[in-house]
């Protein structure tokens, strides 16, 4: 003899447990900041007592809202990516949203098939790292009319609504350091610039401040590697290995850094006495390396608070003004010595 399947609990049940109308319980679990919290703590409490689960795909046909926003990272590997992925995720939670993540590991084709997968699944919004995407990005986000906002940069745009910091001036104020310290022998240690305006805004940042010292960015001394720690391995063993050497590296990650210090322990090169090495993103292990790591402090957690409350604003229709740019302030540590002349 079969048992008889239980019925699934509909929100109008929920709502008539809870003693609400139909509408105030679709708010408690769309946008749940809407409502009193006695009139929510009562929806919720009648939720968990009748096991109620929303039809999420019926929902989205009715409403063509998925309440999903998607975020497309260039790496996972990378901490300043994930902590800004928390914040993102806890503020779209606030909204009553959901966050869907992919990474394209830098590299332009992967990113426009990763933005077709998801818009094909229905998202409400996007989230993009960095200014420069290619045609094929842009081309599809607007052909499903999708907001989306660009996150980490303000450099090379005129898109209004960008959260980020200008990697130029943080890049400029880094150099200008280094070259108060004395130094004049400077390396630069960064990913490939095509494809990513933030590589070309920090070299031209540094440029900018050699510049006005009278110096120049030698050519053989600006190294791209990929941005991991064996990226900063591989510099020091490019840089380090001709008869000029640089007094300086200034890297393009703190992640690039970390590797660079690592591989000059392991030749015996003294970081800073020999070498200076410096960061970019203060990550948690830069204050934490040996030495520890002078770098540019990138704000990740209210980069991804801001970009979430700003896309669902967007998505929501809401008015909106173009949003300051963030600071991103020096870190001076022990990894960056004084040259004695």
């Amino acid at each position: 003899m079969k048992t008889a399947k239980a019925a699934r609990a509909t929100l109008a049940d929920v709502a008539r447990l809870a003693g609400v109308s139909l509408g105030s319980a679709s708010r408690a679990l769309s946008v749940p900041g809407e409502l009193k919290p006695a009139t929510l703590a009562r929806v919720l409490q009648a939720v968990e007592q009748l096991g109620y689960v929303r039809n999420g795909a019926a929902q989205a046909l009715a409403s063509r809202k998925t309440l999903t926003v998607a975020a497309i990272f260039p790496t996972l590997n990378n901490p300043i990516y994930a902590d800004s992925m928390h914040a993102l995720q806890q503020v779209l939670w606030q909204c009553g949203y959901q966050l869907v993540v992919a990474s394209h590991e830098y590299k332009p084709d992967r990113e426009s098939e990763t933005v077709r997968a998801i818009v094909e699944r229905g998202v409400d919004g996007m989230i993009l790292v960095g200014t420069d995407h290619t045609d094929a990005v842009f081309d599809l986000i607007r052909q499903y009319g999708l907001p989306y906002v660009l996150t980490w940069s303000l450099d090379e745009t005129r898109y209004p609504h960008c959260v980020g910091f200008s990697n130029h001036d943080a890049a400029y104020r880094m150099a200008k350091l280094v070259i108060e310290y004395g130094h004049t022998k400077i390396a630069l240690c960064g990913g490939a610039a095509s494809g990513n305006e933030r590589v070309r805004a920090r070299i031209a940042g540094t440029r900018a401040a050699l510049r006005e010292a009278g110096l120049e960015l030698r050519p053989e001394w600006v190294v791209e590697q990929p941005f991991s720690f064996e990226g900063g391995r591989q510099a020091v063993r490019q840089l380090m290995s001709g008869a000029e050497k640089p007094t300086v590296i200034i890297c393009g990650t703190d992640v690039l850094a970390i590797g660079a210090i690592d591989e000059c322990r392991i030749r015996k090169i003294r970081v800073p006495k020999d070498v200076s090495i410096t960061g970019f993103d203060d990550i948690e292990l830069a204050a934490l390396a040996n030495p520890k790591l002078t770098t540019v402090r990138v704000p990740s957690m209210e980069i991804g608070a801001r970009a979430a409350r700003h896309l669902v604003a967007l998505i929501e229709g809401r008015e909106l003004h173009a949003e300051p740019a963030l600071d991103a302030p020096l870190v001076v540590r022990d990894s960056l010595h004084k040259v004695v002349s």
